[in-house]
């Protein structure tokens, strides 16, 4: 993977509105102008179209989308909020990219599963380094990797995550519960909070030492299919979050996994553990994981 060094321009504006480039007070009613559905569907139109390349961080299509966007808040009226009298503002931004397909495999019971990138699983990494490596580490399973103390529930119970891979469903832990069963609605059913996005879950794993997270991805509890997990194509951003993060200690690469095959039957018998106890107080380690 190859980090690069990148400015992500935030766009900033004073709050007055106004149909003409002018100043108006708060409480004019020239402010409160109605939302126009046609202006908003051009605008997405615009900024979607193949004109603005994806516009990604860093890329010509972001330089013409922060332009666009800029001219929209100086015809509606808007003060620029950013220095010098500009609407942008700079900021520190990491990128990484894996270069090269990597390898991974799974070892359970004596066997090992090899994993292709990005059919089986897909990596990612937001580690300014050159190289992530994984060599041996045991994989923890803990349900779907939440800690909600305000809901009374906690799938960790105090187990060390260390220099192991943390191994989670994605949602909630009430997505498949069944009515009576003690995490039934506890979560606002299939209402997805954020505990079920990948995003908290990785940001915890990393807070209790895991070296990587592993999601089990499924298109129901996701809410999207395996192309969309795939479409990144390796690539992921991130701000710079102090000393840890610049020495390479934060958490190690991110992963998810779809079922599949022998992959199914390996998932599967997560699952059937994990039912078996609802009450997350099990946790198994009796899988390891190589990635390089």
């Amino acid at each position: 993977m190859k980090p690069a060094a990148a400015i992500l321009s935030l766009l900033l504006a004073a709050c007055a509105t106004t149909s003409t480039p002018q100043r108006v007070a708060a409480d004019d009613p020239r402010s409160f102008a109605p939302i126009d559905p046609n202006r908003l569907s051009l605008i997405t139109r615009t900024l979607a179209s193949d004109e603005f390349e994806g516009r990604g961080p860093g890329t010509p299509g972001e330089t013409k989308a922060i332009a666009y966007l800029a001219e929209q808040f100086r015809q509606l009226g808007l003060e620029p909020g950013g220095p010098d009298g500009s609407y942008t503002q700079k900021v520190p931004l990491i990128r990484t990219q894996l270069q090269k397909p990597g390898t991974m495999s799974i070892a359970m019971k004596g066997k090992t599963i090899p994993l292709r990138f990005p059919d089986d699983v897909y990596l990612s990494t937001v580690r300014p380094v050159d190289r992530a490596r994984i060599d041996n580490a045991p994989i923890v399973f803990v349900g779907y990797g939440v800690t909600a103390p305000e809901r009374q529930w906690d799938d960790f119970k105090g187990v060390d995550l260390k220099g192991k891979v943390a191994m989670f469903l994605v949602n909630d832990p009430d997505f498949e519960a069944a009515a009576g069963e003690p995490v039934a609605n506890r979560f606002g059913g299939q209402a997805m909070t954020y505990y079920g996005r990948w995003t908290y879950k990785f940001e915890e794993a990393a807070r209790r030492g895991a070296i990587a997270a592993l999601v089990v991805h499924e298109t129901a509890g996701a809410g999207y299919g395996w192309n969309t997990v795939q479409a990144p194509g390796g690539e992921n951003y991130n701000t710079p979050r102090g000393p840890r993060f610049r020495d390479g200690e934060a958490s190690g690469a991110h992963r998810r996994l779809p079922p599949g095959g022998a992959r199914r039957r390996f998932l599967g018998e997560l699952r059937r553990r994990h039912h078996q106890c609802r009450k997350p107080q099990c946790h198994r380690q009796d899988q390891r994981v190589e990635a390089s």
